[in-house]
């Protein structure tokens, strides 16, 4: 039986990790959150102090690194850096820029592009990220591309944050959230865009179990 491969593309706060995860879950597919995979390298560097922004000294830097995905009981994704957990570290607000930065360079994206194709090659996935349907899985059998507006998204980080803690101002979020789109879009190594053949998902005006029913809709026309 042929693996199913579903690609979900998106701006910062788009609402693709939560939704996808419940997508995966629904159709008993793998989940792969690429975004932590980025995260885990941004949260490296943060921690060996090294500058995002130099490619060379980032490269140099992965060597040393070993990065890894399992799945735990909890059916969740967790992100292992040279044998630590650090699911919940990079999940930390100030991590999110070293993500940014990291992942614009080419040779960082390189590094992890074979990973993650292997995922899509072994198992049915859903993957969600920036590039997945334009440079990941380009060939994917479901192309989504999710978005809302960025009021919105500003709103419900708002809210995730408060739940885990780490209360952060609305507007900080949002001004946060506007210079995140406009890195993705204007990087040179694979910007975010949405491929020619996604289906456009905007979830502003819907609620969690709204947007879940457009997307599994979405790959019923698809795929059946």
């Amino acid at each position: 039986m042929k693996n199913v491969s579903i690609a979900i593309d998106g701006p910062s706060g788009a609402g693709k990790s939560t939704l996808a995860r419940a997508l995966a879950k629904e159709k008993g597919y793998l989940y792969v959150d690429t975004g932590a995979i980025y995260r885990t390298l941004g949260y490296y560097v943060r921690r060996r102090g090294a500058d995002p922004k130099d490619e060379a000294a980032v490269l140099e830097l992965l060597r040393s690194a070993e990065v890894e995905l399992r799945y735990g009981e909890d059916g969740f994704q967790h992100m292992f850096l040279n044998g630590e957990d650090v699911s919940r570290e990079i999940r930390l607000p100030e991590v999110s820029k070293y993500a940014s930065i990291v992942s614009a360079h080419e040779g960082v994206r390189a590094f992890l592009l074979e990973m993650q194709r292997e995922l899509a090659r072994k198992h049915s996935v859903v993957m969600d990220g920036r590039d997945i349907g334009t440079v990941v899985l380009p060939d994917a059998d479901v192309k989504i591309f999710l978005t809302a507006s960025a009021e919105m998204r500003a709103k419900r980080r708002c809210l995730e944050l408060q739940q885990r803690g780490t209360p952060e101002p609305l507007d900080q979020v949002l001004s946060e959230i506007v210079q995140r789109d406009w890195d993705d879009t204007h990087r040179a190594a694979a910007p975010l865009r949405q491929a020619e053949d996604a289906v456009v998902v905007d979830t502003t005006t819907l609620n969690f179990e709204e947007s879940l029913t457009a997307l599994l809709r979405v790959i019923e026309e698809k795929i059946g």
